[in-house]
């Protein structure tokens, strides 16, 4: 295994020696340096050359963000971001999965070993993931304006699934659908500090109307439901006129809302008239009930490793066989819109 050479950025020493111990004794990870502020980590990234840099959103002199544009417009590398969980601190998080980020951390709210030490299995995951993710590279892309094209929409239903670091993804697809869009749930595991900021800057992309999920909700034409709560499974339990079912039971292979067990419910409800999407995450949830969705019928769409920020999830789908495409991500959204839309009379 090859090791990930990991920058420490944060303006506090305690946290800088917490997490540097660590990913230090993690297998595969290399803590190649630390530093406090913008000034000292551009000067160790230019003398360094880490592999993945970890960065603290709020900093003395230039913010954690500045420094994250600052980074992805000059010399992009993989950024896991660090940030409180709070209001405040999920909103700047979301600003830096738009900046580029690969993903964003919370920072553990007690500075002990013992806590650090507990979170640590996930943070190692997340730095040994952006080490082997997409380095975004060049300009990047402004993203487009909400479609207003007339849409014949054909029957079908949309499930999307994506990691934290999914943000940019869907900000580049949810445009691309239409305000009468088929009914579209989102599946993205999230701490509930980030979802009201989540659910308004996913709103301010797309002309449908963009909800959270609920028990019992009818899906319907235009809307897009966002399922992110970590206690709840979420089901379609019917085809047509469905409606979602939030369940709350164990994870399934150690993911809750689980991403297989909503493909896997799809593929004996709505079956050829569901449409998988599989977009970045870290693991493996959805690979297995994406296959079952294929072998019912629907339309399977993986994104292309080679333009995600983590690779695993759609890596494994695909290794799986899930994937009726394998598509870059910037196709993704219009793929969607042909898929859910009623074929054109011939002349």
């Amino acid at each position: 295994m090859s090791q990930a050479r990991v920058l420490v950025v944060d303006d506090s020493v305690t946290m800088r020696a917490l997490f540097a111990s660590v990913l230090d004794k993690a297998e595969g990870v290399e803590v190649v340096g630390h530093a406090g502020d913008a000034d000292e980590a551009r000067r160790q990234i230019e003398a360094l050359a880490p592999d993945v840099m970890t960065l603290d959103v709020e900093m003395p002199g230039m913010s954690g963000l500045d420094f994250l544009e600052e980074v992805m417009r000059d010399r992009p590398m993989p950024v896991v971001m660090l940030s409180s969980v709070t209001q405040k601190g999920a909103a700047a998080s979301l600003r830096a999965l738009e900046l580029g980020a690969v993903e964003c951390f919370p920072k553990p709210q007690q500075s002990s070993l013992e806590e650090f030490t507990r979170l640590a299995p996930k943070l190692i995951a997340l730095v040994r993931a952006a080490a082997a993710g997409r380095v975004p590279t060049g300009e990047r892309r402004p993203y487009v304006r909400a479609t207003e094209e007339p849409f014949d929409w054909n029957g079908r239903i949309v499930a999307i699934s994506a990691g934290t670091g999914g943000v940019d993804a869907l900000l580049r697809i949810l445009p691309e659908l239409p305000a009468n869009c088929p009914p579209t749930i989102i599946l993205m595991p999230l701490d509930p500090d980030f979802v009201d900021p989540l659910v308004a800057r996913l709103a301010l992309a797309t002309k449908a109307e963009v909800c959270l999920a609920q028990d019992g909700l009818t899906l319907r034409q235009g809307y897009i439901y966002l399922a992110a709560d970590p206690r709840f499974h979420i089901v379609v339990d019917r085809w047509p006129d469905a409606s979602m079912r939030l369940i709350s039971s164990d994870p399934v292979a150690g993911a809750r809302p689980s991403a297989s067990l909503l493909f896997a419910t799809l593929a004996k409800t709505a079956k050829a008239d569901s449409i998988g999407v599989m977009l970045t995450a870290l693991g493996t949830d959805g690979a297995a009930g994406l296959k079952a969705l294929k072998a019912a019928g629907g339309t399977t769409i993986v994104q292309d490793p080679a333009t995600a920020m983590v690779r695993e999830a759609p890596s494994a789908a695909i290794a799986a066989g899930a994937a009726a495409a394998v598509v870059a991500l910037d196709d993704i959204g219009l793929l969607l819109r042909s898929e859910s839309q009623r074929a054109q009379a011939a002349a």
